[in-house]
């Protein structure tokens, strides 16, 4: 493909949204078909059940690594500039927002793209988390709660360059990044094949980690294919959830870009993913304290995404991908924190409003 000429045709704004659509298509549908979430991940791990929903996680994490390590050995792109390992980082920012959004993940019952992609499937929970997770996102970004993020990611930062790049701090290079995704590969099929399951759990596991690398690949062939400037950037739904609040409520709006076709575009993949499974069920709260467990928990959530520098995709998987430092001390604090909360409020509850969650607990639910 000449995208050279794909841009002097059509323009950077209408080209980059196309991508961002198709890429938000594939990954809306393979999320949706295999059950692809981190909180669901991260209660069979710290219940040390090592099913399904952690297979699913480690396929489309693993094969995200390799993909992309192979990608850069073989020259067909280069993210050296990509923002999570050129910029100063924050190491107090990661971890604490890491912490926090493990936090709101759990009481939400879904991280950023779950939530969303469940309320294409007709989930109103998730609908209203997304909303109240994109009001804390924007309120971060620079709104009332922009403040205090700044400081809290004052308290400790990092150099960018080979100071964000665990490899380089490894002395391992790509080839060891490969290595190291293959190993996580390899205990993802030895859990898939334990856990039993249907087809789409490879499927979907697979082409969710391949949706995260084409973000790359895409982003990075536009940037030197075009004549303006194309930051680079991968999957992420905290930074677009926030543009796309503010093109409802702003005018003029943020410019069209790749996060414009791509949130739009993950919802209708998961709806079709839905459709085509039998899973469109309209859901809704149950009683009061649920709900307000829910705001509580997508505010938190919102907040920990922007001091983190990304969700749980787009720095758990976007950014660990590419090792950057910072973005792998966000998804430890994210395991940390989703574990402390899931036993605090479900699987220790000790509170009466906690005991009448019990039909809602993860143990009787798959989805939020």
């Amino acid at each position: 493909m000449d995208f050279a000429s794909v841009f002097e045709r059509y323009g950077e704004p209408s080209v980059m949204a196309l991508g961002g659509a198709c890429i938000g298509l594939m990954f809306g549908f393979f999320a949706q078909r295999s059950k692809f979430c981190l909180r669901a991940a991260v209660i069979e791990f710290w219940h040390r059940k090592f099913g399904e929903k952690l297979s699913v996680w480690l396929l489309a994490f693993s094969t995200a690594v390799v993909t992309i390590q192979v990608l850069i050995l073989n020259h067909s792109i280069d993210l050296s500039t990509a923002r999570q390992l050129a910029a100063t980082g924050s190491i107090s920012g990661a971890l604490i927002g890491g912490l926090l959004f493990g936090i709101g993940m759990i009481l939400t019952r879904g991280c950023a793209s779950r939530l969303l992609i469940l309320s294409a499937n007709g989930n109103l929970r998730a609908l209203l988390s997304g909303l109240v997770f994109a009001v804390a996102a924007q309120a971060s970004l620079s709104g009332a709660l922009a403040p205090l993020r700044n400081t809290m990611s004052a308290w400790w930062t990092v150099e960018g360059g080979s100071s964000r790049d665990l490899l380089a701090i490894a002395g391992v290079g790509n080839w060891g990044g490969i290595l190291f995704g293959m190993v996580w590969l390899i205990a993802a099929l030895y859990f898939s094949i334990r856990s039993g399951g249907t087809i789409w759990k490879w499927i979907g596991g697979i082409g969710s980690g391949l949706a995260v690398a084409l973000a790359w690949w895409f982003t990075y062939t536009s940037s030197v294919n075009s004549f303006e400037i194309i930051p680079l950037q991968g999957l992420t739904f905290s930074g677009p959830s926030a543009e796309w609040l503010m093109r409802i409520l702003s005018s003029p709006s943020v410019p069209i870009n790749f996060d414009f076709g791509l949130l739009p575009a993950v919802f209708i993949g998961s709806f079709i993913g839905a459709w085509f499974g039998k899973d469109l069920k309209l859901e809704g709260f149950k009683d009061g304290y649920s709900m307000g467990r829910y705001i509580i928990g997508a505010i938190l959530m919102g907040f920990g995404a922007m001091l983190a520098g990304g969700c749980a995709v787009g720095a758990g998987i976007t950014g660990g991908s590419i090792f950057a430092l910072t973005a792998w001390l966000a998804l430890i604090g994210m395991w940390a924190g989703a574990g402390i909360t899931d036993w605090l409020f479900d699987t220790h509850p000790e509170s009466a409003q906690s005991k009448n969650l019990v039909a809602e607990s993860p143990a009787n639910m798959q989805a939020p």
